[in-house]
């Protein structure tokens, strides 16, 4: 549980992954709701915080009529509407059509009958879960008809529509316009479109952004074959589903964006790219909110003013994440990626790309955990260490174990730790990543420790309370550079 003064700065950031964390009680009207509550935000001095429903409604708080309570994670089986919606899009875009989810088995996932899903999501916001999906899918054909040179039929395709039919049929009746009168060029690609083909997207972000260390940090995790940074881009091969390709990331400062380039094979599974992509780079971020909140604290001021736009990267595969962190555990960072590599060249699959440097496909779960201890030990990884990727893989390929952005933090920080040789370090610096939770912590880390003054972990955990709930963000901060109060 955050504490009083870092719950309220969440609350004013309105930030969904805080939601079901906590909850917070009004005075002045007796009404307890959820972090992500659309109400104007009460004053500090009107707040009390909880940890569970349970616990406000014991102190004669009623709930909510509004953001409703009892839907948030964690004490119902689904979310908030708005949380609902987001892991909806999440779940169908990563279904991937040739896999043939649907939204039976989203409805399963969460617990529910299809029926009950249709009925929350309506009541909360007005229309169904098909036409939530409808408006994403029209959203992004929107931008690939304006942006790419992509044909009409295959942006209907890419757009998640089953035929072109439907999808013109839908943006005209949405946009009242045929999809051709957005286009930018008249005529299509001439001699046709091939799975080498490339396009550019942009995806935008809040300034100011800090592509340096991003890329920097990025560049020394790098995984040989499998991802290249240069001094202003990132490129690494996808895999999706059934669908293989590359992508590059640049940099548009002037546009306030990056752009991505993607062979045309990843079209089918575009919405899933560019969710990926966003949580990687993490790009709906509020740097204002949380650069004002850091430099409260001495420790922080000074890297905050030099660096108002540090992001924390995130991960594009959650298993490819965690085994790396496994591999870091008490060694360098140099040391754990020429293990990676190795790693990676013996259990990855073989692509063709016109880089040199992008040669491998990242191992998939299902691969990794076929294998041996002896198998993953002769690549010079310590038996134990090679035990619990193995356990690690077993867990992700049955589904015990999600590794995506909106999983609960508390609840599989839990489960990694109960995972022989993953301990509190590699568990949060997890969260911090893959599962995108902004107030992970990692005490034990010795660069986190080192850079604040030789500190212990217990020391560094005392350290790091003013600077909840954005302790994920101060942690690159102090990994930059040692700080000074």
């Amino acid at each position: 549980m955050i504490d009083d003064n870092a719950a309220y700065t969440a609350l004013k950031s309105r930030d969904p992954r805080f939601d079901g964390i906590f909850y917070v009680g009004v005075t002045s009207t007796g009404i307890y709701c959820r972090p992500i509550c659309p109400v104007k935000v009460p004053k500090r001095e009107n707040c009390l915080f909880f940890e569970n429903a349970g616990a406000a409604e014991k102190a004669a708080f009623r709930p909510c009529l509004r953001c409703r309570p009892e839907l948030a994670p964690g004490h119902a089986p689904v979310d908030h509407a708005h949380r609902l919606a987001n892991l909806i899009m999440l779940r169908m875009d990563e279904g991937l059509a040739d896999e043939g989810a649907g939204l039976e088995d989203i409805a399963t996932q969460f617990g529910l009958s299809s029926r009950q899903l249709r009925r929350i999501v309506q009541q909360e916001l007005g229309v169904s879960p098909i036409e939530l999906i409808q408006t994403r899918r029209l959203l992004l054909a929107k931008q690939l008809l304006t942006d790419t040179r992509l044909p009409v039929i295959e942006i209907a395709f890419a757009s998640g529509f089953s035929s072109l039919r439907r999808f013109n049929d839908a943006f005209s009746r949405h946009y009242r316009m045929p999809p051709t009168r957005l286009r930018k060029e008249a005529a299509s690609h001439p001699g046709g479109m091939h799975a080498t083909d490339t396009s550019t997207l942009q995806l935008g972000y809040r300034p100011p952004y800090d592509w340096q260390s991003m890329l920097k940090f990025l560049a020394t995790r790098a995984i040989h074959e499998v991802e290249f940074v240069t001094a202003d881009t990132y490129a690494r091969t996808i895999r999706l589903g059934n669908h293989t390709g590359w992508i590059r990331v640049s940099h548009a400062p002037a546009k306030n964006a990056l752009q991505v380039v993607f062979t045309h094979s990843l079209t089918p599974v575009l919405p899933a790219l560019l969710g990926r992509l966003r949580h990687m780079f993490d790009l709906t971020a509020r740097p204002d909110l949380i650069s004002a909140h850091l430099m409260q604290d001495a420790t922080l001021k000074k890297s905050v003013l030099q660096n108002p736009g540090l992001r924390v990267p995130g991960a594009f595969d959650g298993f490819e994440l965690a085994v790396r962190a496994v591999l870091g555990q008490q060694i360098t960072v140099q040391a754990a990626t020429k293990i990676a590599c190795r790693y990676a060249e013996a259990f990855g699959e073989k692509i063709e790309t016109p880089f040199p440097e992008l040669t491998r496909l990242t191992p998939q779960a299902q691969e990794v955990s076929r294998a041996t201890i002896d198998d993953i030990a002769r690549l010079g990884i310590i038996r134990t260490r090679a035990a619990c990727i193995i356990g690690l893989a077993e867990a992700f390929r049955s589904g015990a174990l999600k590794l995506d952005p909106g999983a609960h933090p508390e609840t599989t920080i839990a489960q990694l730790v109960s995972l022989p040789g993953i301990g509190p370090w590699t568990a949060h610096y997890i969260a911090m990543r893959a599962l995108r939770w902004p107030d992970a912590f990692p005490k034990e880390d010795i660069a986190v420790r080192n850079n604040l003054g030789g500190v212990t972990a217990k020391q560094a955990e005392d350290l790091s309370q003013p600077w909840r709930p954005w302790r994920s963000y101060a942690v690159m901060h102090v990994w930059n550079r040692p700080v000074t109060k």
